[in-house]
């Protein structure tokens, strides 16, 4: 039972300090800017609200105990996989009042069936308290989804944005070596997702990767070297996105004349703070920055291995929490991976279309922020809080 116990209130405390995050981030946001839609990238941030109460009441009512639906509806309205991003703001969502009101609800249902739940039983989805682990995760996923979207309002200065930033990279410079020979990737542990399974011996070739991810200022050097034009720097499918969308820097990045380069962040513009890790850019342009600089991207094995060497004297720094780290891998699954609870979760996504990223960003909540953690996009996107450090041979 003391294990149990002790479940329980690492639940209890996750799920508490979620919603806690979420509101805090939404409260000092109208009502008009919770409704309207920024980018067909994004939804309205009052759908993601109501998608995670949609979520929990899912999977921590109705498949933990065998409960109703609130509103069959929501089953379609709220589901991430029957409506593009783009179509959401034409759906009968609810209102903000609504919203938050059906989250409060579903919160307090699920605390009162979690007291009786068997957290140690033979039950995979409850066993360790897996499915609450997940909607935690899930919650935050979506915090750090909804404060990308605050971004691309540039018309709506967030009072918190100033603690909203990765840290500045260390005066560490150069590259460390890294040894070939086998280490163990993935993880077993009770929280994490189907794709980080199973634990497995990997193996990696010797390489050399970069003691920080790369600043704005050593990205601004290829800026000004003129990367965004050299054609011999891109792949076909990078020169054909910087073709299409006319890019020359970072986004939200910008440049008045021969002047010095600013960037908006969350409504205000700011001078571009050349130690923070560069931030806003596709995997395309992380790339190319990598050929300008005759390296590569790391694999995301090689990624692993090296986040696993943390505490080690010359260990890279700066793996976990300032940006999310591009990598040359596409997602795919592990040996034996088996996909839990979900297909939709992971196995749907594997494939060439998606590029890894490791590491978690300074959006990112602790409880994501393990090295393990595997997030997946499209090589163009921009607007979600990625950097990159680069590797090559040894």
């Amino acid at each position: 039972m003391g294990v149990t116990v002790d479940v329980r209130g690492r639940v209890v405390t996750g799920l508490e300090d979620a919603r806690a995050r979420t509101l805090r981030m939404l409260a000092p946001v109208g009502d008009a800017d919770l409704v309207r839609q920024v980018s067909p990238l994004m939804s309205p941030l009052i759908w993601d609200l109501a998608h995670v109460g949609h979520y929990e009441e899912l999977w921590l009512l109705r498949n933990v105990a065998g409960a109703s639906p609130t509103d069959e509806r929501f089953d379609d309205i709220y589901d991430a996989f029957k409506h593009p991003r783009r179509d959401r703001p034409s759906l009968p969502i609810l209102g903000p009042t609504e919203a938050r009101a059906f989250v409060a609800d579903v919160r307090n249902r699920v605390l009162d069936v979690l007291a009786s739940v068997d957290l140690a039983g033979d039950d995979p989805l409850v066993r360790d308290g897996f499915v609450y682990g997940m909607v935690i995760q899930h919650e935050h996923q979506h915090d750090e989804t909804m404060l990308a979207t605050l971004q691309l309002m540039d018309d709506f200065a967030h009072p918190d944005a100033s603690d909203w930033r990765p840290g500045a990279v260390d005066s560490v410079s150069g590259m460390v070596g890294v040894d070939a020979g086998p280490f163990l990737m993935g993880s077993d542990d009770a929280w994490v997702y189907d794709n980080e399974r199973p634990r497995h011996q990997a193996e990696v070739a010797p390489f050399r990767i970069d003691r920080a991810p790369v600043t704005n200022s050593q990205y601004r050097a290829f800026v000004e070297d003129g990367g965004y034009d050299d054609a011999r720097l891109w792949g076909a499918a990078g020169w054909a996105w910087r073709q299409e969308t006319e890019s020359a820097a970072p986004q939200f990045w910008r440049r008045e004349g021969s002047g010095d380069w600013s960037r908006r962040r969350y409504g205000r513009q700011e001078d571009l703070p050349p130690d923070e890790p560069v931030q806003h850019v596709c995997w395309h342009e992380a790339d190319a920055f990598a050929r300008w600089r005759g390296a590569r991207l790391p694999t995301e094995a090689e990624w692993e291995k090296v986040a696993a060497m943390d505490g080690e004297p010359d260990a890279p720094r700066h793996m976990l929490g300032g940006v999310w780290e591009w990598t040359a891998t596409d997602f795919h699954r592990y040996s034996g991976f088996a996909s839990f609870p979900y297909r939709e979760y992971s196995e749907v996504f594997f494939g060439p279309e998606y590029k890894v990223l490791r590491g978690g960003s300074w959006a990112t909540d602790p409880s994501v922020q393990r090295a393990t953690f595997r997030n997946w996009d499209y090589p163009i996107r921009r607007q979600i809080f990625a950097g990159f450090r680069c590797a090559e041979e040894a």
